[in-house]
């Protein structure tokens, strides 16, 4: 079994810092996060190079960097919209390193809540001490598995905002499907919460990535979640989608197109056309509406 610096799903976060951070430093970059390598540190960098030594691994890892790039600038314009059409609120759920209430040009007054686990939010604290937040930033040290106090929380927050938005940013993998299911409950269950951002991934996509080389790098983050029909699982659990945006759409609508193309573009080929588009729309960002009665 491959040693790996990535010792759980805590850990994933400082390597998608160093993407942003990659992203950052181009002169075409799509957003710019000034933080990312402060709060990756060295140990992000060195889970990214251990990731890049072999060439097809350097592969993978350079596609993930694009990915995470365009995923990134999907959820920033998410809840831009968002806060266009009203919200008054974010609420991150497990945050790990996300900057974008020091890095967005949001109002003073949305209230923005980050929460992760009490490590993750200590190192937050300490590396951004001298950092200042465009928005009301409050974090909350809370393991998302703590069912009472999660409920709690929400309760919480439901009673004291009025339009909230839901984030859930490379949360939903790592989860059981019986884990998504009472996420979903425990979220719909407040009406001020109007919108969820949630990762999809098809069914081949998380075949692929089972396959791929890099998985012996993630082998203790293990993508959990694997519904056979995921928009039909969201609709039993009360969630419909309002917009989705797919990474490979995306990236072509913002000029920034997959890497390796032109081998994509052989390997497409031999497909069917049917299996080139579901390739297309094998990875996406979702914004979820509630299905509730009037």
């Amino acid at each position: 079994m491959t040693d790996t610096l990535i010792k759980d799903v805590s850990d994933t976060a400082f390597a998608v810092a160093i993407y942003r951070a990659i992203e950052s430093e181009r002169a075409d970059a799509l957003f710019h996060d000034p933080l990312a390598r402060k709060l990756a540190g060295d140990h992000g960098q060195r889970i990214v190079a251990s990731m890049s030594s072999r060439r097809s691994i350097a592969m993978r890892s350079r596609f993930m960097a694009w990915m995470m790039a365009i995923r990134t600038r999907i959820i920033d314009d998410f809840i831009l919209s968002a806060i266009a059409r009203g919200a008054d609120a974010v609420l991150n759920l497990g945050a790990g390193l996300d900057t974008r209430p020091y890095r967005m040009q949001l109002p003073q007054s949305l209230v923005w809540i980050e929460v992760d686990y009490p490590h993750m939010i200590d190192l937050k604290d300490a590396r951004l001490a001298d950092e200042q937040p465009r928005c009301r930033l409050e974090r909350v040290k809370l393991d998302l598995a703590d069912l009472p106090v999660r409920v709690n929380l929400f309760a919480d927050l439901g009673s004291r905002l009025n339009n909230v938005i839901v984030l859930t940013e490379g949360v939903i993998p790592y989860l059981s499907a019986e884990d998504v299911a009472r996420l979903a409950k425990d979220i719909n269950s407040q009406r001020a919460f109007q919108h969820w951002i949630v990762d999809y991934l098809s069914a081949e996509a998380i075949r692929i990535r089972k396959r791929a080389a890099i998985q012996r790098y993630v082998q203790n983050a293990p993508f959990l979640f694997e519904p056979k029909d995921f928009f039909g699982f969201f609709a039993e659990h009360g969630w419909r989608p309002a917009e989705i945006r797919y990474i490979s759409e995306e990236g072509e609508r913002l000029r920034r197109p997959i890497p390796f193309l032109a081998w994509f573009a052989l390997m497409s080929v031999f497909m069917s056309k049917q299996r080139r588009e579901a390739r297309r729309k094998s990875a996406a960002y979702v914004l979820l509406e509630p299905i509730r009665e009037k």
